[in-house]
């Protein structure tokens, strides 16, 4: 049995395979069309699927779309009508859309596919799920749990901004949902707009501003945006906010209340800035508390599962795991809109098909360390960098070959690593990354500006020997993806004197705050990837032989790509971005390129290839 699951026409669109229950393949469509975020039906990630699984579109039992655009547009309709005449300019803007397109979207899909076979597709084969259950689904059914809570929270799916449910063997039974204009994902979003960052694409900016500042407008957001109830259930004052009808995210009232006008993107941030990511980060994370405390006081069951755009809240998620209520804690890596092609696909399988599900490996799940996308062979890699005419060396002996760019790492350079299975979701995480030695207190200044192009306060995650993470942080579990934050452990900090405690902001970067400088944020935090070495053992090869010439268990790894670019997925892209930026070793399959070495004339002009995110 061959399932598809297709995400698209908002952002981040994404197509998966499932066959028998089990995940084969799973790609986002930005990866192939180098366009951030993007929306369109995903023709490539789709041929990428089918070819990884060796099949056909004839071959596929099922398609199934991840909502369903009768109830978005009943949604939207209903909006616009209720708030008439304020809305008209946004009504005019997007209904045309609408009804030329997004209304007929069984007919849009239907058409892609047959564009993407070359065949009359049988449209009896295309089946619809719903935006939050299809969330559910890709937190529940790869998780390592045969009976867990599930809650989903994001901006919007046709009526639903958040859900909770219990999902027990094959089965989801949904709870309680929170109805769309009340979403706690588009409250952040609003921030982010206002806060002068892309909606949709900045809120991880604003969540990683937060430490900067504190938290004095807690009180103010509370009082007058959300009402907050002791279950996490919550309202919002939509006097504030202008996302149903306008064009704005939020409305003139919320700049009153805040005695600020909102920040362009060119504007300096200042102290103002980062206290606002910091009280709307501590709103958040009570919120989510609450929520999950609420759930399981209703249901006792120990599991949780976390998908929808806020469960990449990873500082959120570390203070629901500190908080104590679930045993276990699994989050969806591709817990955005793209992760909704995965849930489709699998709720189509156990929940409409009503296949059985048994966990078989207790205490792992199945998404294979989440390298889902395309691998490329060793003779693809070298003919790649064969044709653009890159200076290359083979190791084929595997334990040279991590020698020599540990090596590199310990000296201090930054290594681009392509290596195995493309990442599906929003983190590199080894397949697609940036590593550096998180010993050099300049490296986190020396990536972002040099290597990334952006914003200086952004911080750099570690990657870390999962048997090693207890002695480092405060954090005993697996966290392979990314999506818990812990704080370091007291004997590798690096305490502030006096002074330099009452520094503020972004003064606050350039203060040593620990023994592995490069990936520690302002308030000792950092985002945690375990390595174990079953889905990725050259990474955990890696590791290990540069804990034997350090000391230290830890690389920073960051996504190989500048801002406002997508990951790279070909060997062409790495190849490119290692020449227009700073990055010093290109690690690709078997191969080892220097930046020394390489024709002056293949550099690139890299920094504004990409629109800023």
């Amino acid at each position: 049995m061959n399932i598809i699951g297709i995400s698209s026409f908002f952002h981040d669109s994404a197509a998966c395979l499932v066959r028998d229950g089990v995940i084969v393949s799973a790609a986002q469509e930005e990866r192939f069309t180098r366009i951030k975020h993007d929306s369109s039906f995903p023709k490539e990630a789709l041929r990428s699927c089918l070819q990884s699984g060796g099949i056909t579109v004839n071959e596929v039992d099922h398609f199934v779309f991840f909502e369903k655009p009768f109830i978005k547009f009943e949604r939207i309709l209903e909006t616009y009508l209720s708030i008439t005449p304020a809305g008209y300019k946004s009504f005019a803007k997007a209904i045309p859309i609408w009804v030329g397109e997004k209304l007929f979207q069984k007919n849009l899909i239907l058409q892609n596919i047959r564009e993407v076979s070359a065949s009359d597709f049988d449209e009896s084969k295309l089946l619809f799920s719903e935006h939050h259950l299809s969330h559910a689904a890709s937190a529940f059914y790869p998780s390592p749990f045969q009976e867990a809570c599930i809650l989903t929270v994001d901006g919007v799916g046709e009526w639903t901004t958040a859900s909770a449910s219990v999902g027990r063997d094959n089965q989801i039974e949904i709870l309680q949902e929170i109805h769309f204009p009340h979403s706690l994902g588009l409250l952040y979003s609003a921030f982010t707009y206002y806060l002068g960052f892309k909606v949709n694409s900045g809120e991880y900016k604003v969540m990683g501003l937060a430490p900067y500042g504190a938290p004095k407008y807690t009180s103010l957001i509370l009082d007058n945006l959300i009402d907050v109830k002791d279950d996490g259930s919550f309202r919002l004052d939509m006097k504030y906010f202008d996302y149903c009808g306008g064009l704005t995210m939020t409305s003139p009232l919320f700049n009153d209340l805040f005695e600020h006008p909102n920040r362009t993107p060119e504007q300096e941030l200042t102290q103002f800035h980062m206290d606002v990511a910091s009280s709307l980060q501590v709103v958040t994370e009570e919120i989510m508390l609450k929520l999950t405390r609420s759930l399981y006081k209703q249901t006792k069951v120990r599991n949780l599962c976390l998908a929808g755009g806020v469960a990449l809240n990873c500082v959120a998620n570390g203070k629901i795991y500190q908080d104590g209520q679930f045993e276990n804690i699994w989050v969806q890596p591709a817990a955005g809109d793209a992760g909704g092609a995965l849930g489709a696909a699998l709720y189509a399988h156990f929940g409409y098909l009503g296949s059985q599900r048994q966990v078989q490996n207790v205490g792992k799940d199945t998404m294979r360390g989440s390298y889902l996308g395309i691998n490329y062979t060793q003779d693809n890699i070298e003919k790649s960098l064969d044709n653009i005419g890159g200076l290359f060396r083979t190791e084929k002996n595997c334990d040279a070959y991590i020698e020599e760019i540990s090596d590199a790492l310990v000296k201090g350079l930054a290594v681009g690593w392509f290596q195995g299975g493309m990442e599906f979701g929003p983190r590199a995480l080894g397949g697609r990354s940036i590593i550096a030695s998180p010993l050099e207190k300049d490296m986190q200044k020396k990536l972002n500006l040099k290597v990334k192009y952006r914003e200086s306060f952004r911080p750099f995650a570690p990657a870390i020997l999962a048997e090693d993470v207890s002695e480092w942080f405060e954090y005993e579990d697996d966290s392979p993806y990314m999506l818990m934050v812990a704080n370091l452990k007291d004997e590798h900090q690096i305490k502030m004197s006096e002074s330099e405690q009452k520094l503020f902001g972004i003064d606050k970067l350039n203060i040593p705050r620990s023994k592995v400088p490069a990936i520690t944020h302002v308030d000792y935090s950092a985002r945690l990837q375990t390595v174990d070495g079953e889905y990725n053992e050259i990474f955990y090869k890696l590791l290990k032989s540069f804990k034997i010439k350090t000391g230290c268990p830890i690389l920073v790894n960051t996504s190989f790509n500048v801002r406002g670019e997508p990951i790279v997925c070909t060997p062409e892209q790495a190849f490119n971005c290692f020449m227009g930026t700073e990055l010093d070793v290109l690690a690709i399959g078997q191969s080892i390129l220097y930046k020394d070495e390489q024709d002056p004339k293949l550099k690139k002009s890299y920094k504004d290839e990409f629109a800023l995110d």
